[in-house]
């Protein structure tokens, strides 16, 4: 994974070349924190509901919401009546990123293990299955917008990785000026980094698909496959190379389609066992999530940070022919996360610009209806009979208007 930073304007460098003080400019610094590897094991439980640190992912499984902490666990909220919400219980895994559920079997990621819950009774939730050591040790997620990583602990055998303590840190000018020219501080090696089923839906920024009989995850750079035909007893089937810096994956007839930060990978699932690689759609550097309907896939690709380019874009990518898919049209964003399809409707979380609606009835031709504003919007799941938000530590949930959406309830998971 590579953090690159772009020049200021010549005077600036000019400026900070000359500065008198060595020690007046600072940076952002990432320091992992490690658990011992038995007590990283010996931490899952299930316990009462708790406040929120920082909403990350959403899923929606039946009538409950499960809302992914900081990657600590799982919030798991009632939603039988979408106008009162209420706490359930919290699921703690540590250094979970994201879940999957079919037929009350929730499937969660524990840095390098597979966690398998049965939610039948959510008041009695039970860890069933844990296969160890499926996922790459070093494929964790090193947080945007930091200047430096410290990696002191991270190749302990004995220990694992299940944060990062973000610090401010000094630099002299010779080295700031060198950051603003493009340095690099991060070395890449470090990140090694379905008929009478019930299948729960993930948002845009999922990582986990589950088609038919078989969960797909992929991390930075690899896709596992497990076979879980039998719910409680999951097998890790292969592993494989599949792409560079992806971050999201979406499914769609018989297709994955993987958003990373240099593009987009299709991967057929003619063998389901070991989806083939198709094509690759490649674009500027920008943190991508992806979704598709018909012919179109749409993207989003965000700026201004680690991810790579200043400008952040909507883009739609025509896939009527798989082995080459082509741009169709490019919309200009502020601050764009995940994405949603219902119908005509195009829902994009625009980050502190809110929930923007357009109209796709012609995919190249993108109408702007709408903007839901006073929100940190990160994704959006829009179900058949309403919509459901996470932004920044809250849940929104629309119901549906013609060209429009009506507030159905405000949950704050902070309390």
């Amino acid at each position: 994974m590579k953090i690159k930073y772009y020049a200021w304007s010549f005077l600036s460098i000019l400026f900070f070349s000359c500065v008198q003080d060595s020690n007046v400019n600072t940076i952002d610094v990432a320091i992992p924190v490690t658990l011992d590897l038995a007590e990283f094991r010996n931490a899952v439980d299930i316990m009462p509901p708790r406040e929120v640190e920082k909403s990350n992912k959403i899923y929606v499984y039946d009538d409950y919401i499960f809302v992914t902490d900081n990657s600590e666990g799982v919030h798991v909220i009632d939603n039988s009546n979408p106008s009162n919400p209420v706490p359930k219980a919290f699921i703690n895994i540590p250094a979970n990123e994201d879940i999957s559920i079919k037929d009350d079997y929730l499937f969660a990621d524990s840095a390098v293990d597979l966690l398998v819950f049965d939610i039948a009774n959510i008041d009695a939730i039970q860890a069933v299955n844990r296969l160890e050591n499926v996922f790459e040790r070093y494929d964790y997620r090193i947080p945007e917008e930091v200047d430096r990583v410290r990696y002191d602990g991270v190749y302990d055998e004995n220990k694992i990785v299940v944060g990062w303590e973000v610090v401010k840190e000094k630099v002299d000018a010779e080295e700031w000026y060198w950051l603003e020219r493009g340095g690099e501080f991060v070395d890449d090696a470090v990140v090694f980094a379905e008929s009478g089923s019930q299948v729960g839906v993930g948002g845009s920024l999922a990582r986990f698909q589950i088609v038919q009989d078989y969960l797909y995850t992929v991390g930075t750079y690899e896709m596992d496959v497990f076979d879980i035909s039998n719910l409680s007893a999951p097998k890790a089937k292969e592993s494989f190379y599949v792409g560079w810096n992806i971050e999201t994956m979406f499914y769609a007839d018989d297709y994955l389609y993987l958003g990373s930060t240099n593009g987009m990978y299709i991967y057929s699932l003619e063998n389901p066992v070991l989806p083939s690689f198709v094509s690759e759609f490649t674009h500027w550097e920008g943190c991508d999530p992806v979704v598709v309907d018909g012919d179109y896939a749409y993207l989003t690709l965000r700026g201004g940070n680690s991810c790579g380019q200043l400008e952040s874009i909507l883009e739609v990518i025509d896939i009527r022919d798989k082995s080459n898919p082509t741009l169709a049209a490019r919309y200009t964003l502020e601050n764009p996360y995940g994405l949603g399809i219902r119908g005509n409707n195009l829902y994009v979380c625009d980050g502190s610009a809110g929930l923007k609606l357009f109209d796709k009835t012609i995919p190249d031709d993108l109408k702007f209806l709408k903007s839901f504003e006073d929100m940190n919007a990160k994704d959006v799941i829009p179900l058949e009979d309403k919509l459901i938000l996470i932004a920044e530590n809250v849940v929104y949930q629309y119901q549906y208007l013609e060209n429009d959406l009506d507030l159905l309830s405000v949950y704050l998971l902070d309390f």
